[in-house]
C-alpha cells in the first residue's frame, strides 16, 4: 500500500489510504511533540518556582519565618529554616507527638479579630486557604479535590484585583510557587499556591475560590498548612507584621490601637508603597 512496496499502484484507493495514514501519523507526531514541550515547560516552571521560593524565603525577616509552634506557645522562640516544609521537619514531628489535646483541636469560631477565618479550611502563610470539596450529604467519596482561595486578611489587604491570571487548566502547580497572579495599582503580585497538584477548574472574583486542584497528597503534602488553634495567634502575628511594614505611615499606629483592615486599603491610603507591603505580606520577601 506504500510507494516503496511491491505492487503499489497510484490508484484512487491507494492514494486515499496514504492520505489518511499520513494524516493520522502527523497528528500523533504533533501530539507527542506538544506533550514533550509541555512537560519540559512544566519541569522548568517547577524548578524555577522552587528556586524562587527558596530565595524569597531566605530573604524574609526572622519575624516572618517564625515557627508555627511558636504561635501556640510550644516553643518560646524558634525560626523556621526549612521553607515552612513541615512534612520533612523532624522537629515538627516531635512537637506533634508532644502536643496537648487542646492545641491540636479545631477552633469553633470563624471570627478572629474581625476577620472571617472559617475553621473548615487550612491556611497557607501566604494568605491562601485550602478546602476539601464536598460531594453531597452522606457521601464518603474523597477524590483528593480541593478548592483554593484568598483568606479574609489577604482579601482586605489587596482588595479586588484589577486582573487575575490563573494557572492553566491541566497544568501542574507546586506548593509555594505562583498559583495565580494579581494585578493591582500597577503591581504584579504572585499568590503562592498552598498545595501541589493538577489544576482542573477555574474560579474567579465572582466566586469564593480561584482554583480547583486535584491534590498530589492530602496528608504529608499539606503538613505545612495552618489549622485549628494555630489560626488566632498567626493572625495576631500577621497584624504585627503588617504594622511593622507600615511603620512609616499613620496606618501603623491605627492598627496598634485596634483598628481593622478596611477593604481596598490602598484607596484609603494612596501614599503607602503598597507594592512593597503586598510583596512582604504575601511572602515575596
Amino acid at each position: 500500500m506504500f510507494p516503496f512496496v511491491y505492487e503499489f499502484h497510484w490508484t484512487p484507493g491507494h492514494i486515499i489510504f496514504l492520505g489518511v495514514f499520513f494524516s493520522v501519523f502527523g497528528m500523533i507526531i504533533v501530539t507527542l511533540i506538544n506533550a514533550m514541550l509541555r512537560s519540559r515547560k512544566d519541569f522548568r516552571f517547577k524548578k524555577a518556582g522552587a528556586i524562587l521560593w527558596k530565595t524569597d524565603f531566605e530573604d524574609l525577616p526572622k519575624f516572618a519565618r517564625a515557627c508555627r509552634h511558636e504561635f501556640t506557645g510550644e516553643a518560646e522562640h524558634r525560626v523556621c529554616d526549612n521553607g515552612f516544609n513541615c512534612g520533612t521537619c523532624e522537629a515538627h514531628q516531635t512537637f506533634l507527638a508532644q502536643q496537648k489535646a487542646e492545641i491540636n483541636s479545631d477552633i469553633s469560631q470563624s471570627d478572629i479579630f474581625g476577620f472571617t477565618m472559617p475553621p473548615d479550611r487550612m491556611y497557607h502563610r501566604g494568605h491562601t486557604w485550602v478546602k476539601k470539596m464536598e460531594h453531597g450529604a452522606g457521601s464518603d467519596t474523597d477524590d483528593g479535590t480541593y478548592i483554593v482561595g484568598i483568606d479574609d486578611f489577604g482579601n482586605r489587604l489587596i482588595g479586588k484585583p484589577e486582573r487575575v491570571s490563573l494557572s492553566e487548566i491541566g497544568s501542574r502547580i507546586e506548593a509555594n510557587t505562583a498559583g495565580f497572579i494579581f494585578e493591582k495599582a500597577g503591581a504584579h503580585l504572585r499568590i503562592l499556591s498552598p498545595i501541589s497538584g493538577e489544576v482542573i477548574e477555574h474560579g474567579g472574583n465572582d466566586k469564593e475560590w480561584y482554583l480547583k486542584v486535584k491534590a498530589d497528597d492530602s496528608t504529608n503534602g499539606m503538613a505545612h498548612l495552618l489549622r485549628g488553634a494555630e489560626i488566632r495567634p498567626w493572625i495576631t502575628r500577621e497584624m504585627e507584621r503588617l504594622q511593622m511594614s507600615l511603620a512609616t505611615s499613620k496606618i501603623g499606629f491605627t492598627l496598634a490601637d485596634g483598628g481593622e483592615l478596611l477593604p481596598d486599603m490602598n484607596r484609603h491610603y494612596p501614599n503607602v508603597d503598597w507594592d512593597a507591603v503586598w510583596g512582604e505580606m504575601f511572602l515575596e520577601a
